[in-house]
């Protein structure tokens, strides 16, 4: 026979066990509430010299917007580049010129692709490549830039040393 405290143990830990498993299914769907989603999507690719901050998952935006996702990134082997590919909406009819961008969500946030649409009356394909990319910029190499540019001499110390002047 069992006592109350153990049935309420069992209880208890039930409970935790089915939210460990709404949480594990809430995470591997993207974070999406159950019924919050795109209806069918096509595949678009882009290939970016540097995708620094993109995986799988990662969010592709229209004007700030979120409208589909990256559903896989590959190193191309014979052009070095990365290739994402990126899931969208199939109510969204992309120009064949629109062009797509990493952006930084902020100095310690993520990245995510934003897609810009062109002014092209034709439209991309399910599977065709945007051509039109800017890959990831790295704040650290901007950031070494930046003082290498303030650490070297300055102007008017050159012309006085080169007269002669004492410093």
């Amino acid at each position: 026979m069992t006592s109350t405290a153990e049935r309420a143990e069992f209880w208890v830990g039930a409970a935790v066990l089915a939210v460990a498993v709404a949480f594990l299914g809430w995470s591997a769907s993207g974070g999406k509430l159950f019924g919050t989603h795109f209806g069918a999507t096509y595949d678009l690719r882009a290939a970016f010299p540097n995708v620094d901050g993109i995986d799988t998952g990662t969010d592709v935006r229209i004007g700030g917007v979120k409208v589909g996702r990256v559903s896989a990134v590959r190193l191309n082997p014979t052009t070095f580049q990365a290739e994402a590919t990126l899931s969208v909406p199939s109510e969204f009819k992309l120009p064949i010129d629109t062009a797509a961008l990493i952006q930084s969500n902020g100095l310690l946030g993520g990245a995510y692709i934003e897609l810009q649409p062109g002014g092209a009356t034709e439209n991309l394909a399910p599977g065709d490549e945007i051509e039109d990319v800017q890959g990831a910029v790295s704040l650290i190499s901007l950031m070494m830039k930046f003082v290498d540019s303030q650490s070297g001499p300055k102007k008017s110390d050159e012309t006085s040393t080169e007269k002669g002047a004492q410093p």
